[in-house]
């Protein structure tokens, strides 16, 4: 399997970046009269587009009479793909979570789905281990809160200036308030194991990537 290294893939993360926003901006009217179509062809297909983008630069030309040409183009996009259709991009895209629209086709495709399989492999435990800090901070605050709350409620509990309705009430209140506690300090231990396999499990697959911290 290959594994391309952290430094490839930031290279191609910024590569591709670039020519997709290049890519973003509608055709003008110079753009149009002037544009060489193959090379229009070559950065989109380094970009990473589908083949229908052609669609959108002949509706931004069709307004100036210009009709795309289309062998330029494919022949160009072809070219471009080559560029697009590496593992680092494969993996680049699985990792950030994009999706694969499947124009790496023929003798592309086998390294690039391959490295694009351990990108989204990447992008699951770290969206885990995400999910867990996320959790266990919710949590720590919803302590945090049930803690105050029962100090609260517990100096009204014993106040003389509150009415034998409000310290009933408020003895009830520290009764679940202490149970909300406990039942949190039993997530926050449960989170703390799921944190610590996430962490195992992302470091391992970290490794068989060969990635530099």
């Amino acid at each position: 399997m290959h594994r391309p290294t952290y430094g490839s893939m930031l290279r191609a993360s910024a590569v591709t970046l670039l020519l997709a926003l290049a890519g973003c901006a509608t055709m003008d009217r110079d753009e149009c009269l002037a544009v060489d179509w193959r090379t229009v062809g070559f950065e989109d297909g380094a970009a990473g587009y589908a083949a229908d983008r052609i669609g959108q630069h002949r509706k931004a030309c069709a307004k100036h009479g210009v009709t795309p040409d289309l062998a330029a183009y494919q022949a160009g996009r072809q070219e471009g793909l080559r560029e697009y259709c590496v593992p680092a991009t494969g993996f680049r895209l699985g990792s950030q979570g994009g999706s694969y629209g499947g124009m790496c086709a023929g003798d592309l495709e086998p390294a690039f789905l391959d490295a694009y399989r351990s990108g989204q492999q990447l992008h699951t435990l770290e969206t885990r281990l995400a999910n867990v800090n996320y959790q266990l901070d919710a949590k720590r605050d919803a302590l945090q809160k049930a803690e105050s709350d029962i100090v609260s409620r517990s100096a009204l509990a014993i106040s003389s200036e509150a009415s034998a309705e409000e310290r009933a009430q408020a003895v009830v209140d520290v009764k679940h308030l202490g149970e909300r506690v406990g039942r949190l300090k039993a997530e926050l231990r449960q989170l703390a194991d799921d944190r610590i396999h996430c962490e195992r499990d992302l470091d391992d697959f970290r490794a068989t990537l060969q990635l530099t911290p």
